[in-house]
């Protein structure tokens, strides 16, 4: 039996998780990650799905992800969870020679000069998903400087990034791999570039569409994906630069697959997952 864990808010909101169960035919549940009455130990596997309240109970879930790991086979494997929880990973990319939008980490206590804060940036904590905590600010200092001390305040480490403005035109587009391999590909709307609407309060609404990615997203998000140890799943997320395109995230903890953008998607994804039984 395969565990599909998510959290308890976003059972009902997880649109891969009726897809995976539909082609999984019984051999698969969901199971909410801090219910203290689940026996890990009786699945063959437990699978990450949409564990997307762990930003506010990182250290939580990734104690979690130990003891699991210490009683059965969890994926994505909780060492690559715990770098893969906090986004000053992009380093370890930009460091490797991959194309990566820039980021510059401002920690808790630490005031950033003014030359960071200049033009049209993106603030963002380093801890984070589903757009929590992100705001796009232009050209306006004190007003970054302000919800740096938000995030700071609110026990969070921050990260500003330049706004790569083709994103409103061509949108950000996400990779999905599956066991290693090249599964699917979604655009993903510019969300910064208008009013932020809210799906309840884990995550910003967003308007996702099928794509085929261009041969140099393709040959991006494969370097990206060589480079890591065995995964069950793995979502490259790639916005427009003004020379190619440039990794935004590498999602390897809890991603939405947006399996029901391709009609073999869901089959491939369990496909996959039956084998991490093995």
């Amino acid at each position: 039996m395969i565990a599909l864990v998510t959290c308890a808010d976003a059972r009902d909101l997880d649109a891969d998780l009726p897809l995976l169960l539909e082609h999984l035919e019984g051999e698969a549940e969901v199971v909410v990650w801090d219910d203290p009455s689940v026996d890990w130990s009786s699945y063959a596997a437990v699978i990450i799905r949409s564990a997307w309240d762990y930003p506010r109970r990182r250290d939580e879930f990734l104690a979690w992800a130990h003891r699991v790991a210490g009683a059965t086979q969890l994926w994505n494997p909780a060492d690559v969870l715990e770098w893969n929880t906090d986004k000053r990973y992009l380093q370890r990319f930009a460091d490797a020679g991959i194309p990566t939008v820039p980021a510059t980490v401002v920690d808790i206590g630490v005031v950033p000069p003014d030359d960071d804060l200049v033009g049209d940036i993106v603030v963002k904590p380093t801890v984070g998903g589903g757009s929590k905590g992100v705001q796009r600010v232009t050209d306006d200092p004190a007003a970054a400087r302000v919800h740096i001390a938000v995030l700071h305040a609110d026990g969070a480490a921050a990260m500003i990034q330049p706004y790569r403005a083709n994103i409103d035109t061509e949108g950000e587009t996400g990779l999905v791999y599956l066991g290693g391999s090249f599964s699917h590909a979604f655009e993903k709307s510019a969300i910064l570039a208008a009013p932020i609407e809210w799906e309840g309060t884990l995550y910003v609404k967003e308007r996702i569409e099928a794509r085929v990615p261009t041969a140099e997203q393709r040959a991006l998000a494969d370097r990206v994906v060589a480079g890591l140890p065995a995964t069950a799943y793995a979502r490259v997320d790639l916005v427009p630069g003004a020379d190619g395109p440039e990794l935004l995230e590498l999602e390897l903890t809890e991603p939405s697959l947006f399996l029901e953008t391709d009609p073999d998607a869901p089959e491939r994804a369990v496909a996959v997952f039956r084998n991490l039984m093995a």
